[in-house]
């Protein structure tokens, strides 16, 4: 190929993608679809067409209405035409532009879908709704999502806290692999031989290996809130996979204005979502109160709340349970979300106030969640974001 037919080429290339892009005769591309192509963009004009997000007028108004058949076909095409991630994101608007909420009650219309963390997130909003034969389905969607989540985190969280609950227990005579040496050389720093430069160790300090009684409680508070979806379904498969770990004691608490402790379902992560009821109002103190009535052992508790910190009920009850929990030797930790979607909104006064009290309070991925866990379990400074 020549340089100017590899110009020309990749050109063209531009042309046709900027023709996607703005979806009109008029665009100035002066570059006509056909094929593949006219099928990608009747699929993008069905959505974002009649001038709606910034794509031009006239052609671009085919629309999806409220016609079952017709989003079926069109969540088919989007799969064929373009990627995983970008159908959830064309799922996503298509539910929020244009209300399809309701269509998902219908099973055809779920066994269409690409499944993803934020519709399931629809779908628990919209459960208590659902006819009986779209149920079996839902729950199916919800579990595959589960199971993709537990399989990306799972392993990595139970070998992180592991290890922090070894490291906890300290030994004086321990073999050479089990060797804690940062703490052992600040141990023997008076045994510095200057002409050798060198520390002779009189005392090794290890690593002991964790035995299966409980050596720590987890208390996970879940805001339940409608904006809070993708940290609800996140911090239920942490749940399970905690709870599955002997040597911690995990319970589950979410709230909305009620308290619902969903501790006996975290065999199953889809039925701690099943017990779930997003949207409502929403009562931190309340449900602080509550988790607060559950600790024995204060100074071997990590308690997370999980919530935008817009608080409906008492804020000033609210901080003196947080201030009494950290006076009895809780680990206390705020995460304004648990999800991948970044910067939350968020009560940017009662975050301010919990971290005066010495409370970290910070959003979260799920793929540092294992060591911020791991942090508050040693008692050591969290890695923050």
């Amino acid at each position: 190929m020549t340089e100017t037919g590899g110009l020309e080429t990749a050109g063209g290339e531009r042309l046709r993608r900027w023709r996607l892009v703005l979806g009109g005769e008029g665009d100035g591309t002066g570059r006509a679809l056909s094929g593949r192509d006219a099928a990608m963009d009747g699929a993008l004009a069905a959505l974002y067409g009649g001038g709606v997000g910034g794509r031009a007028q006239g052609e671009r108004s085919a629309g999806l209405g409220a016609s079952a058949p017709r989003v079926a076909r069109w969540l088919g095409d989007i799969r064929t035409y373009f990627p995983s991630p970008v159908v959830q994101v064309m799922q996503r608007d298509a539910i929020e532009r244009l209300g399809l909420s309701a269509l998902l009650l219908e099973p055809e219309m779920l066994e269409a879908v690409e499944p993803d963390v934020h519709l399931v997130g629809t779908l628990l909003s919209l459960h208590k709704a659902m006819p009986d034969t779209t149920r079996e389905t839902a729950r199916a969607v919800v579990r595959t999502v589960v199971e993709q989540l537990e399989k990306r985190l799972a392993a990595r969280t139970r070998a992180t806290l592991t290890g922090a609950l070894d490291r906890s227990a300290r030994i004086s005579r321990p073999r050479h692999h089990d060797i804690d040496w940062d703490r052992t050389i600040r141990a023997n720093l008076k045994n510095y031989l200057p002409e050798h430069r060198t520390v002779v160790p009189e005392r090794l300090v290890g690593y002991g290996r964790a035995s299966r009684s409980v050596k720590k409680e987890v208390v996970l508070c879940i805001d339940q809130s409608g904006s809070m979806a993708a940290s609800v379904v996140h911090a239920s498969v942490f749940g399970a996979v905690l709870a599955s770990m002997r040597s911690i004691a995990t319970r589950l608490v979410v709230f909305d204005t009620a308290v619902a402790d969903l501790t006996d379902r975290l065999d199953d992560p889809v039925d701690v979502l099943f017990g779930t009821q997003l949207g409502g109002g929403t009562d931190i103190n309340r449900a602080l109160a509550y988790c607060q009535s559950k600790i024995t052992r204060p100074a071997d508790t990590v308690v997370v709340l999980i919530s935008d910190l817009y608080e409906g009920g008492i804020r000033d009850e609210m901080l003196k349970r947080v201030a009494a929990m950290k006076g009895a030797g809780v680990e206390f930790v705020a995460l304004l979300a648990l999800s991948d979607e970044g910067a939350p909104a968020y009560d940017r006064e009662h975050a301010a106030a919990l971290a005066a009290l010495g409370a970290p309070t910070f959003a979260c991925t799920p793929d540092l969640f294992p060591e911020v866990m791991a942090a508050a379990l040693e008692k050591r400074p969290l890695p923050v974001p």
